[in-house]
């Protein structure tokens, strides 16, 4: 079974939307509507989510984007979260393809270290790789309300995520453990510079207790990219402050293309 993508608005910019982990597609629908009359937008069910459930293709950054790249026209690719490793490794194997990297509290690195004090804990990562082994729903409800921490709303948007997580089917245990290998090994941050100045687009929440903001701003430095912090936002802006996003990615959006 191929990649499940759905093709949303009727705009000139195409854009691609790569959700995080344990999510899919249709959790951008307050983006969507937002950018539906400037964007043509395709929305990936990444492998073993959604209704790329039975895909057989691993959760591995230079794998999906090769996958993705084949089945999408040249756009500028959108990465919420996990999903950001995903496009930013797109930018770096495909220039060609992707026109812009526009980056949604994301990061080139989870996990902090010695040279990175922007990163979670790594016993967060090893932790959620545990209990994913012993209770799958209990472990992606506590992941969820780790993404809802800091948001102005942080119960509207714990039923929103509740709601849409198992909508499209439970996600595959086999892609939620590569996920999180994804998130505890991927280290992006030497291929920054290579990345064309001005063709990316950072954007995070002041609030988000997953992505520090401080990782995003040393990031959109490196890439001599745009740098934008929602003030009043956490690690699900697209949801809380969907028209907020746009304001600032539309701009940049219509400039780079």
């Amino acid at each position: 079974m191929s990649l499940y993508i759905e093709t949303a608005g009727s705009g000139p910019i195409p854009l691609v939307m790569l959700h995080g982990w344990a999510m899919h597609g249709g959790v951008f629908a307050p983006l969507v509507e937002t950018l539906s009359d400037q964007c043509t937008m395709y929305l990936v069910d990444l492998p073993g989510h959604g209704f790329s459930r039975d895909c057989g293709l691993p959760l591995e950054p230079h794998a999906c984007a090769r996958a993705i790249v084949e089945a999408t026209p040249p756009a500028f690719w959108l990465g919420w979260s996990l999903g950001g490793s995903i496009a930013l490794t797109a930018a770096l194997d495909f220039p060609r393809h992707v026109r812009g990297l526009a980056m949604l509290c994301a990061t080139p690195r989870f996990v902090s270290g010695a040279d990175w004090p922007h990163g979670r804990d790594p016993s967060l990562v090893q932790q959620l790789a545990t209990d994913l082994e012993t209770d799958y729903h209990a472990t992606i409800e506590r992941f969820l309300a780790l993404e809802v921490m800091g948001s102005p709303d942080p119960r509207g948007e714990l039923r929103k995520l509740r709601g849409d997580v198992f909508s499209r089917g439970e996600p595959d245990l086999r892609v939620l453990q590569e996920g999180i290998r994804v998130l505890d090994q991927t280290d992006l941050r030497a291929y920054l510079p290579g990345l064309k100045p001005g063709s990316s687009w950072w954007s995070a929440g002041r609030l988000d207790r997953l992505v520090h903001p401080d990782a995003m701003q040393w990031s959109a430095q490196a890439s001599k990219g745009e740098f934008h912090v929602l003030a009043r936002a956490g690690h699900a802006p697209f949801l809380s402050h969907a028209p907020t996003v746009a304001q600032t990615l539309l701009p940049w959006l219509e400039a780079a293309a």
